[in-house]
């Protein structure tokens, strides 16, 4: 076997090397032609479809180790699936590893921490750590998946702002680099690659399971506030000002969303134009809700959520939507949020504005965001106060309109544009785009990375992803 796959795209497959496959791994080997092909390859975002040569279906360890050394005798580039929520390739000429079936856990509730293995989403962890009264860095969505969501860095709308990324609390993952080697990678044993794996993404190899620190917290304060769309400016203004008064306890961001006419919504949010505001608190909720008293006050609520709450309904801050769909998006951060950067937000989301993107969303960052960790990672966001977030929803034949409308979003916002970004928001655009992702990380951070694929992947074969091309 050669140490690595070649840079090629692989010839084609014969069918006795399909088979051998199959007698190789425990999961399915599925071609195009099988049934169960479309289901294996399915997506969060049904705009990014997969269509790759060959998918194995990975029950473990071995299966993967299997699957990379047959892509590297077939010269067959490696795409990784888990829950699907960041597909950004459509994989085509390659194998795709699925990883869905992987879902151990494991709470050491007397160290604190959780062990996942690689298929498992947050919302399988979240019941199990709640027993023992823990809780994880879980973002704002948790039905994405642990090991994607961390290796982008992992930013949460409850306990960001007091422990940091969820990529600051890993001790250790298993990762199975382009050579078919399963390496135990910690910040003692693998320095380097440990560093480059906690925000660069799924670049180094497939992770196969991955441990880290959980927190005791059971509840807390938060959820959303809705308010007619007319009164974004208010809202904003309201939110600018009372920013600073909020203590590292407190995280909060503010959406304009224009919601479908749906049953799965309550009643006053139907079709409507709001202002959604999210907050999540760690206090005591009479505490919590003397702080936003001021935000309450900002206008008339058309729905008020906010309350005391289990931490596993950390899902309720934000209110994404769970069930696949088509949509765009584009993200940026940004340097600061003054009373020109809001007006400018007004202009170009508000009542008056003809944008028709069903959420832009800006959120507060800071306080242990901004916190090296005590072993350091290659997260690309640290240091930068806010985070712009939209998306469009729509048929495919919408794509190139919803492109448009973004842009013109983040195009009217660039005057306040940070150089780099979060990874995690990073479109399918963005993520495939090389020199876009050298920006996202800026200049040495980019060049170390780039130093370590070329040390753990010199032929860039994990490539379906926020590509980072070898040094």
């Amino acid at each position: 076997m050669s140490a690595y796959v070649s840079a090629g795209t692989g010839g084609d497959l014969r069918a006795e090397d399909v088979t051998a496959l199959r007698h190789a791994v425990a999961g399915p080997v599925l071609e195009p032609t099988d049934p169960e092909y479309a289901a294996e390859c399915a997506t969060y975002n049904l705009l990014c479809g997969l269509r790759p040569k060959l998918v194995v279906g990975a029950t473990g360890e071995q299966d993967v180790v299997a699957a990379v050394r047959f892509a590297a005798r077939h010269g067959l580039p490696v795409a990784v699936k888990s829950a699907a929520h960041q597909m950004v390739s459509a994989a085509e000429d390659g194998l795709l590893i699925t990883l869905r079936r992987m879902r151990g856990i494991h709470v050491d509730a007397q160290a604190r921490t959780v062990r996942v293995e690689a298929g498992v989403r947050w919302t399988d962890v979240l019941p199990r750590a709640a027993e023992s009264g823990l809780a994880p860095v879980v973002g704002s969505a948790p039905d994405v998946g642990v090991v994607g969501y961390t290796l982008g860095g992992g930013q949460s709308p409850l306990l960001g702002r007091t422990h940091g990324y969820a990529a600051d609390h890993v001790r250790r993952l298993n990762l199975v680099t382009a050579d078919g080697v399963s390496r135990r990678v910690t910040p003692q044993d693998e320095p380097d690659l440990y560093w480059a794996l906690l925000g660069g993404k799924g670049n180094f190899g497939v992770v196969t399971e991955i441990e880290f620190d959980v927190f005791p917290v059971e509840r807390f304060y938060g959820g959303g506030i809705y308010y007619a769309g007319e009164h974004l400016e208010q809202v904003l203004d309201a939110w600018r000002a009372w920013l600073p008064t909020a203590g590292e306890e407190m995280t909060s961001s503010v959406a304009v969303q224009r919601l479908p006419d749906l049953p799965v919504l309550p009643e006053p949010l139907r079709g409507a134009f709001v202002v959604h505001l999210r907050i999540g608190y760690l206090g005591t909720a009479a505490d919590g809700a003397r702080l936003i008293a001021p935000l309450r006050s900002a206008a008339p609520a058309l729905l008020d959520q906010v309350g005391e709450k289990p931490f596993t309904a950390i899902g309720e801050i934000h209110n994404d939507p769970v069930d696949p769909m088509p949509y765009a998006d584009r993200s940026l951060c940004l340097e600061e949020f003054s009373e020109k950067t809001a007006r400018t937000f007004v202009e170009l989301t508000g009542a008056e504005s003809g944008c028709t993107l069903a959420s832009v969303e800006i959120r507060a960052l800071g306080g242990a965001l901004d916190r090296e960790p005590a072993f350091p990672n290659a997260v690309s966001s640290r240091g930068l106060p806010y985070v712009v977030f939209g998306f469009a929803v729509g048929a495919p034949e919408h794509a190139d309109r919803f492109r448009a409308e973004l842009a013109h979003v983040v195009d009217g916002l660039a005057p306040w544009a940070a150089g780099r970004s979060m990874v995690n928001f990073l479109s399918p655009d963005e993520a495939t785009d090389t020199e876009g992702v050298r920006a996202v990380y800026g200049k040495q951070r980019y060049e170390r990375l780039a130093a370590v694929k070329r040390r753990h992947d010199p032929a860039n074969v994990f490539r379906f992803n926020h590509n980072i091309t070898p040094a």
